[in-house]
């Protein structure tokens, strides 16, 4: 019986299929799709070369915008296509006209239009893949009024806990429309991140604020919206998320704190990318990146340092570059007391002077010269110091401290002068009485 069902169903189409090739509006509608397609691919193909931005694959360091637009160019043949073959099959259906194959083709453009989009779109194999094999059939049986009938399978397959009823239909459908909004968050806030970086108008920090918005905001909606996929009230879950978060802030002050203290950070410009600051505990290093719990810094070292927010509010801290790049170093030596120390002076400043990191010349003020002074009278010497200007840190590449003692004991070898060391004279006030008088 099954078989007689099956061959008389295939006849029945091939006589469908007879009838449809003799008939000339089939003719009339493949003429109009093709010319359709025709149109809109020559059109949007003539559009595209006449301005730069769609005709011409913008580079890798573009601006995600340029990115953008190209993408959007690639797309619109086979949209303005798709809309066009909606425009003639409402057109038959007003004329009562025969669209079999209109609305078959049209079908397809929506296909076809999915898939540009997802190539142009999805980068990653992963997504590209799930939406290829699993969001492509999806839509296609959406399309031929098949999905209904899918759904009702999935719902019958369910099991009550409690008064909690979870079928294979809400399942999939959390699942389905989850890993989409996962993609669609991480893809929208790469995209934003990347836009907002690259507004020349705006300086660093105020680029790290708006950063940081756009990221809560989005994260934000896309929970919101993945809320409502699971079927959960919104205004019963605002009623008990008020009593839940006073639970929760309070376990949780110290991450609240942290996130905050990272706003003040950027609203207060107290520190920028590239800062390099001193922490009371001692370690130092150059910011590198400002994430919502905590501010990492990188050591000369090559490590990171993950320092909580509130630390920078907190706490005593010195910036070292926060203001000018510029920074005022010295160091200490000692000369012998009978040292011309005038005389000294002079050939020690020329000497330091000489280094190609420290700033001199009869350009800058004279408080940002090098200069060599007294510091103390010492029990061996005297205590004198070099103070200098220099661009950046005295640490990693630039280590002029190090350099200078060697070109400061150098020249002073050069011009006769030695470094002092600890010296102590013993005097015998009566030799008989230790026994070490001359016999």
């Amino acid at each position: 019986m099954n078989i007689e069902n099956i061959n008389k169903t295939l006849e029945e189409w091939s006589n469908h299929a007879t009838a449809a090739m003799q008939d000339t509006a089939t003719y009339i509608q493949i003429g109009a799709v093709f010319g359709i397609y025709l149109f809109s691919f020559w059109l949007i193909g003539f559009v595209r070369a006449k301005i730069p931005a769609l005709a011409t694959r913008p580079q890798e360091s573009a601006h995600p915008i340029n990115k953008l637009i190209y993408k959007l160019g690639t797309i619109m043949a086979p949209l303005l296509a798709l809309l066009l073959v909606k425009v003639l099959d409402e057109v038959a259906i007003a004329l009562v006209l025969p669209h079999w194959l209109i609305q078959t083709t049209l079908a397809i453009a929506i296909l076809i239009f999915f898939h540009s989009v997802i190539r142009e779109f999805v980068l990653h194999p992963l997504p590209a893949r799930l939406f290829r094999w699993i969001g492509l059939p999806l839509l296609f049986l959406h399309i031929v009024g098949l999905l209904s009938g899918f759904v009702e399978i999935l719902t019958s397959i369910s099991m009550s806990v409690g008064n909690v009823n979870i079928s294979a239909y809400g399942i999939f459908r959390v699942l389905i429309f989850g890993a989409f909004l996962f993609w669609l968050g991480r893809v929208s806030n790469s995209f934003g991140k990347a836009v907002i970086k690259k507004q020349a108008s705006l300086d660093v920090p105020t680029k790290e604020i708006f950063s940081k918005l756009f990221e809560v905001v989005l994260f934000c909606i896309i929970v919101l919206l993945l809320l409502n996929v699971m079927g959960i009230n919104l205004t019963t879950l605002a009623v008990f998320g008020g009593a839940l978060g006073v639970g929760i802030g309070l376990g949780l002050q110290s991450i609240a704190s942290n996130f905050i203290s990272g706003i003040i950070i950027l609203l207060d410009r107290s520190l920028t990318i590239g800062d390099y600051v001193e922490l009371e505990t001692g370690q130092t290093g150059f910011v590198r990146e400002f994430r919502m719990r905590y501010t990492v810094l990188e050591t000369y070292d090559g490590k990171d340092i993950l320092v909580p927010n509130e630390t920078f509010i907190s706490n005593l801290l010195i910036n070292w570059s926060h203001k000018d790049p510029k920074q005022r170093y010295r160091v200490d030596f000692s000369v012998p007391y009978a040292t011309n120390i005038r005389e000294m002076v002079e050939f020690i400043k020329v000497a330091v002077a000489e280094h190609p990191k420290v700033l001199s010349g009869d350009d800058l003020p004279f408080e940002e010269q090098p200069d060599c002074e007294i510091d103390s009278f010492g029990d061996s010497g005297v205590n004198m110091f070099v103070e200098f200007w220099m661009e950046g840190i005295d640490d990693g590449k630039n280590r002029v401290g190090g350099d200078l003692l060697l070109t400061i004991f150098e020249t002073l070898k050069e011009n006769g002068i030695e470094i002092p060391f600890p010296q102590r004279e013993v005097r015998i006030l009566n030799p008989e009485s230790t026994g070490l008088h001359k016999s």
